[in-house]
């Protein structure tokens, strides 16, 4: 989003508002949002991993699962393809919805736009799905990472939550921002 000038709003009457402040976003707007578009993810996740059950032949599986599992008694019990496919799955879903929902007309995937805020390019203008691929891809899809992705997670929210900038590291190495979304006000004649 470009804006003319000063970012400022201008009363139907005509009197001018001070100009308004671009700030960061919150650690906490960013985090909500997050957890609102993971909330969405899960409905054709969920729906994905049912099919897939079936079709393997495991679906009965899950009526056996207990609390406190570890990881590789859940691997054995589902096999290493069906949880290599799920994980595949999710990540392509993941990259489509968040690249192209940053990339559309509003900026912003749901989550964003719920809290008011949306993704733009350096200076202002709307991000390519070239762009929003390379966000995606040097920032959720490093957290499937074994081992390395919870590292690279919470350096990606400390800088997000201590930097001035209120930058990700994927929002540097993309040359995005995440911003608020302001509302332009017009004057209109009666």
């Amino acid at each position: 989003m470009q804006h003319r000038g000063n970012l400022t709003s201008e009363a139907i009457d005509g009197r001018r508002a001070a100009p308004l402040i671009e700030t960061r976003p919150a650690f906490f707007l960013r985090l909500f949002a997050g957890i609102v578009d993971l909330l969405i993810l899960a409905v054709p996740l969920s729906c994905f991993i049912s099919f897939l059950s079936v079709g393997l032949g495991i679906s009965t599986a899950f009526l056996d699962l207990r609390p406190g599992q570890t990881p590789h008694d859940l691997l054995m019990k589902f096999g290493g393809r069906f949880i290599f496919t799920t994980l595949l799955f999710f990540v392509i879903m993941s990259w489509v919805y968040f690249a192209g929902c940053e990339s559309s007309k509003w900026q912003a995937t749901p989550g964003k736009k719920l809290f008011g805020l949306m993704v733009t390019g350096e200076r202002g203008d709307r991000v390519s799905f070239w762009r929003g691929s390379l966000r995606f891809w040097f920032g959720r899809a490093l957290i499937h990472v074994p081992y390395v992705g919870i590292y690279y997670f919470l350096v990606d929210c400390g800088r997000v939550a201590f930097s001035r900038d209120g930058r990700a590291v994927h929002d540097l190495i993309s040359g995005c921002w995440v911003k608020r979304a302001y509302v332009e006000l017009t004057a209109t004649s009666r």
